[in-house]
């Protein structure tokens, strides 16, 4: 027998040797729970003699059933290549594919990827004659992936008014009937989407009890990992094969469940104990990766958020550093600050860049950091995502911005001439460019005559696309470069076509464009360019991102990607940039305190993903949506015990403030006079009078004069709700503009 339990702790080794009966091992981060789960494994194959076919392990990637399964092979030997492992959607089709003939599939159905099913989709739409701009694919195939995930059929979605309801106030009220003939031509061409593997796993047991029986009986032993990330659909399926041996295994932390976006559901994990009343709790609660100043942060952390499973996290490891907190001016600086942080921390430690991750909220963070590396010299990776000037809303406006400079530009001209849709086919964009090429002549002269060269009905597209981009060359003339770009965005369609995409996805897409234009506000800003034009600025892009070709494959680059995508990872030093109100947490997330808990979950695991030091960035302002807006510091920051962090000094040029337990508005307080010096011009402290008082402010309207204790007076421009609070955004006579919330203001109210 090997002498694995002997490199065990004892709740490890607990979760190991109690084989049998419903377990649920909640195991913090960085307490080893894959080697649990793997040796558990082992174990009922060594010491007990299970079959490997009588066991069934169940995760959520490749990599992570690769992996158990090598590390199962090195303690049993090849035996282990029997097991039921593998991702669920692996796992499940395998069961369809000895029983599809029983749902009416045949036993060698397709699997459509995602684009077979957006493509599918799509036809379906224009058969239907519906507008293909309100259903879009990807807004139509995650709608019915959401709810077949919950385990709705169309049947059901088509006979239930809530559906329908909703469908007509978002402006869609033909999802349903998409959904129906979506599912009837996949039925019809004998293929099962990726969710299907798992709706129709679950029908397949519900209908067949037989056939349930049947697995119920070969899968003696379950076990399941990552359980805080399974959705209703994947719970279900697993609970009815346990039914019979109730030797389910699950295996998980709550506060690293940060997929509710993807349809996890958190109740899973919280609530199991309710299924499985004589279930056997065993907590890994020893962290071996990080150091005891990071496992005290993420414990502070965590502990404010009210739905979670009780459990202390400690470690023997070093002491370590305190958390260093870099503040900076702005996005651009907070970029310098890191990279910057990140060379000299690499030359004093002699670290490998390797060993280096800046981690962010959203994908468009990526773009003041890529450039700031690139400036530096710093190699970089951009993980789960392209580089920032490669993906491809960044560079189809590129491409608009280039062709408007240079109609000449035959690259830039494919990109865009059907870019929104405008009925131009590419049989049309390839008589074009043999016309150019047959008459020798440039392919805007080819454009401009398009009812000689063209004729028929193309002719028509072509004139007004040809119309536009004069319009956008005159707008490039007149105005400086962030004006007539955005206008550019705004008036091409393609601003529109993402704004109007409420998918994940599509807000992502809208934000990369938002950031590209906040990118070209910058440059017309920067005073120590001479060439602040549009042309100057795409030539500065041209040159950063032709150093960006990853072409000699070494490994030894910084590390950049969404905290989503790190889960799972950990890396010595981190970087966690952006640490301000409404964007960490987003804004979109503050609706409930659900949402905020689960920011709060990806806080935490963004902190777990350190071992030797941890850094947390913010900056006092930032562009969004074209507008530089003063920044707070995220609410997050309040949750770490201050006796934890300290001020970094070293990179910091906006004046230090020692933490204290008030972290945000202390903060604030103290740099808004930096911010100001920088961002708008100085003014004089504004001294209210002695009779000041603060006015009930439930009945402010936007419009109103208001007098504010610090900033004086100003006008109310917009009011709006966020979450629970209402903010106010005022600009102030001497101060400029500022957004506040309510509750803390201290506003009095001026009728006159």
């Amino acid at each position: 027998m090997s002498n694995y339990l002997n490199t065990l702790n004892d709740p490890q080794r607990e979760g190991v040797v109690n084989i049998n009966g419903p377990c649920m091992i909640i195991a913090g981060a960085g307490s080893g729970k894959t080697r649990v789960l793997t040796y558990r494994i082992a174990h009922l194959i060594e010491h007990h003699g299970v079959d490997p076919f009588n066991i069934m392990a169940l995760t959520f990637t490749n990599k992570a059933a690769k992996e158990m399964r090598e590390r199962i092979e090195s303690v049993v030997g090849l035996n282990a290549r029997n097991l039921w492992i593998g991702t669920f959607h692996s796992v499940f089709a395998r069961i369809l594919r000895a029983e599809a003939p029983l749902l009416g599939y045949p036993n060698n159905f397709t699997i459509y990827d995602t684009d077979d099913c957006k493509s599918l989709l799509k036809t379906i739409v224009k058969e239907m004659g519906l507008d293909e701009t309100q259903y879009k694919p990807n807004v139509v195939y995650n709608r019915i992936s959401a709810v077949k995930n919950r385990l709705v059929s169309w049947q059901e979605y088509l006979a239930h008014p809530t559906f329908r309801e909703d469908d007509a106030a978002n402006m869609r009220p033909e999802i349903g009937n998409i959904f129906k003939n979506y599912s009837l031509r996949c039925f019809k061409s004998g293929a099962m989407d990726f969710d299907d593997l798992l709706f129709n796993t679950d029908k397949l047991f519900r209908e067949h009890l037989d056939v349930l029986n049947k697995y119920q009986h070969r899968i003696r032993y379950m076990l399941v990992d990552e359980f805080q990330d399974t959705n209703l659909c994947q719970y279900y399926i697993i609970r009815r094969m346990a039914a019979v041996n109730q030797n389910i295994c699950v295996v998980g932390d709550d506060a690293q469940s940060i997929y509710a976006f993807r349809g996890a559901d958190i109740t899973n994990i919280l609530n199991f104990e309710k299924d499985y009343p004589d279930l056997r709790i065993i907590k890994l609660e020893q962290n071996y990766r990080s150091t005891k100043i990071i496992v005290d942060v993420a414990n502070s952390v965590i502990a404010k958020n009210t739905a979670q499973l009780p459990k202390k996290v400690w470690t023997e490891n070093e002491q370590g550093n305190l958390v260093e907190i870099i503040k900076a001016v702005s996005d651009n600086e907070e970029g310098k600050l890191v990279a910057t942080s990140i060379f000299e921390e690499k030359m004093q430690h002699q670290l490998h860049f390797s060993q280096i991750a800046v981690l962010y909220r959203t994908n468009s963070q990526s773009r003041a950091i890529e450039e700031a590396l690139r400036r530096m010299n710093i190699k970089y990776r951009v993980i789960g995502g392209l580089s920032f000037y490669q993906r491809k809303e960044i560079k189809d406006l590129l491409a608009y911005l280039r062709f408007s400079l240079n109609h000449q530009d035959e690259a830039s001209f494919r990109r865009i001439i059907n870019l929104p849709k405008r009925g131009i086919g590419d049989s049309t964009v390839d008589k074009i460019i043999v016309a150019a090429n047959d008459h020798a002549i440039p392919i805007w002269d080819v454009l401009q005559n398009a009812q000689t060269f063209l004729g028929g009905r193309a002719a028509g597209p072509i004139d007004e696309f040809v119309s536009k981009i004069k319009r956008f060359e005159l707008e490039i003339q007149t105005r400086d470069a962030y004006e007539a770009a955005a206008e550019i965005a705004k008036s091409s369609g393609l601003l529109r076509e993402l704004y109007e995409d409420k998918t994940a996805e599509g807000l992502s897409r809208y934000e990369n464009v938002q950031e590209l234009l906040n990118a070209i506000k910058e440059f017309v800003e920067r005073p120590d360019l001479e060439n602040r034009s549009l042309a100057g600025f795409l030539q500065d892009v041209s040159l950063l991102t032709s150093q960006d070709e990853d072409k000699d494959n070494d490994p030894d680059k910084v590390t950049l990607m969404t905290i989503h995508m790190a889960k799972g990872l950990e890396f010595r030093y981190v970087y966690l940039v952006g640490l301000e109100e409404d964007l960490f947490p987003s804004q979109m997330m503050l609706s409930s305190r659900a949402d905020l808990e689960e920011e709060r979950r990806l806080f935490y695991v963004a902190i777990t993903r350190a071992q030797t030091k941890l850094f947390l960035c913010y900056a006092l302002t930032r562009y969004r949506f074209g507008r530089l807006k003063n920044c707070e510091p995220s609410r997050f920051l309040d949750d770490v015990d201050q006796r934890l962090m300290k001020v970094s000094s070293k990179f910091n040029t906006v004046e230090s403030v020692a933490p204290n337990p008030q972290f945000t508005r202390q903060f604030v307080a103290g740099m808004q006079k930096t911010v100001r010096s920088q961002a708008v011009p100085k003014a004089s402290a504004y001294k209210p009078p002695t009779d000041f008082k603060p006015s009930d402010t439930s009945g402010l309207q936007e419009g109103m004069k208001v007098e504010h204790p610090k900033f004086g007076f100003g006008t109310v421009v917009k009011l709006e709700q966020m979450g629970p609070e209402r903010k106010a955004r005022i600009l102030f006579t001497d101060f400029g503009e500022k957004t506040l919330l309510l509750s803390f203001a201290k506003l009095r109210i001026h009728t006159n």
